[in-house]
């Protein structure tokens, strides 16, 4: 008996070691995870040049440089709203809301309409050209898209059928490669992604992260995105600030999503009757709001406000008003229809509102910016255990733990009292509508190709 066993089990052990149907689909699965880390890192690179060269353009040179944005702004935008709309269709925005609508979308040319590589190319792409034109946009967001879609493009290469859960994997890697933090990543996954635990994706999850990880730690070394702040101790005076940012920051997220939300879907009404010349004109106008906000604020609001953010977190205390123009630029950018994501912008936004109560209370400037980014991320995006975690990974300021956590939680209750539908889980509507009413018409056509053909003059 003991002699069939071991024979059993060292059948087993080759079938385990030996079999390429298992272990093809596992390699596929590793070297996607270590491409998304490696893409992050590339992407990164690539975002941070172009906001050199916006601002070498704009900043260097004689005096009357500082008003190129006015014609190079809009420009940009509406070339980024053209190129996105005729050649990489389903690049628009942020790239968060497509991959939750894939992960709803049974079908797989369904899910490959929002996630093929194509499409991931145009968002690196055109986020790179938004960032060289000044646009109030952020990489973090294209990067959830991007990861997503190179795990949907592993998944048919190794012919796995756990689509749906590599979409998850891909989603998480992309954030923890782009902010190299492994735990938000992982939160983010679960809390924003998903809504829910998945038991069986978890394990997923936790190694594409973790290769994503790696691969980005090789290429650029261990770094916090925001440094290292000074500790700061919370004290009764300090405490102000968190029910101040906590509720102040709600108010300004709900506002910002509330407001995407209602006008996403008038912009789409409106549009109807000339789908590309009003999208264009949409892109236009937004580009140069964005314009003239960066010129009254001197180009502080262009791009994602990376240098703005730190410095408040370093005591640097921002224009008093910088976070109004930063929040209705980001706006802009967000609704003009240009391919961009909303979480550096987000970051610094709250980081300006921060500065500005610990400015009018007399508080340590720092930690003020620290809550403020705290309550007003957890408004926009409605995940308090995302930006708690993201935001403590990014400063490593492990002091402020419970100070953090409670303004993200009263940031998200206001929010959440104010716009009861989250952000990208309200935008990652339109996109399953539009792929299930393209689904439906592929298949009339493929039923009655001559009504089809009629039809095609006139749409």
């Amino acid at each position: 008996m003991p002699n069939y066993r071991k024979a059993k089990l060292l059948r087993r052990s080759r079938v385990f070691w030996g079999s390429a149907r298992i272990w093809k689909p596992r390699a596929v699965f590793w070297i996607g995870a270590l491409a998304i880390g490696v893409v992050s890192v590339l992407f990164a690179k690539a975002a941070d040049m172009a906001q050199h060269y916006f601002q070498l353009l704009t900043v260097g040179g004689p005096a009357w440089h500082a008003y190129l944005p006015l014609i190079i702004t809009p420009a940009g935008f509406i070339f980024c709203a053209y190129m996105a709309i005729v050649y990489f269709p389903n690049s628009q925005g942020s790239g968060i809301p497509q991959a939750i609508a894939a992960r709803h979308l049974r079908s797989h040319e369904a899910r490959e309409r929002l996630l093929s590589m194509k499409v991931g190319v145009g968002k690196v792409a055109l986020t790179i050209v938004g960032l060289f034109c000044g646009a109030s946009i952020g990489r973090e967001g294209p990067t959830v898209q991007v990861g997503a879609a190179i795990m949907q493009y592993a998944a048919r290469i190794g012919g796995m059928a756990q689509a749906r859960g590599l979409i998850l994997s891909g989603s998480a890697a992309g954030i923890a490669a782009a902010f190299n933090t492994p735990l938000a990543g992982i939160v983010f996954a679960i809390e924003e992604m998903s809504r829910s635990f998945e038991s069986r994706a978890n394990g997923a999850v936790l190694t594409a992260v973790i290769l994503s990880g790696l691969a980005a730690l090789g290429l650029v070394g261990h770094y916090t995105y925001f440094g290292t702040m000074n500790e700061v101790s919370v004290g009764m005076v300090e405490w102000a600030l968190v029910f101040i940012c906590g509720i102040g920051g709600g108010i300004l997220g709900a506002a910002f999503s509330g407001g995407a939300l209602y006008l996403t879907i008038r912009i789409k009404r409106w549009s109807l009757a000339a789908p590309l010349k009003r999208a264009l004109l949409l892109a236009g106008l937004c580009g140069l709001g964005v314009a003239v906000i960066g010129v009254a604020f001197g180009g502080t609001t262009f791009g994602t406000g990376y240098d703005v953010a730190r410095g408040a977190l370093e005591g640097q205390a921002a224009d008093p008003f910088f976070f109004v123009g930063k929040l209705v630029a980001g706006f802009l950018s967000m609704i003009s229809g240009i391919p961009g994501g909303i979480f550096a912008p987000s970051l610094a936004v709250g980081a300006g509102f921060g500065s500005t109560v610990g400015m009018v209370l007399g508080t340590n400037i720092g930690l003020a910016a620290l809550l403020g980014m705290a309550g007003y991320f957890a408004g926009v995006v409605q995940a308090p255990m995302t930006a708690f975690v993201i935001i403590l990974e990014m400063t490593g300021n492990h002091e402020s733990v419970i100070a953090i956590m409670a303004t993200a939680m009263l940031g998200y209750i206001t929010s959440r009292l104010l716009s009861p539908e989250p952000l990208y889980h309200g935008l990652s509507r339109a996109f399953i509508a539009d792929s299930i009413r393209h689904t439906r018409a592929s298949q009339r056509a493929e039923q009655d190709p001559a009504e089809a053909a009629e039809a095609a003059p006139a749409k």
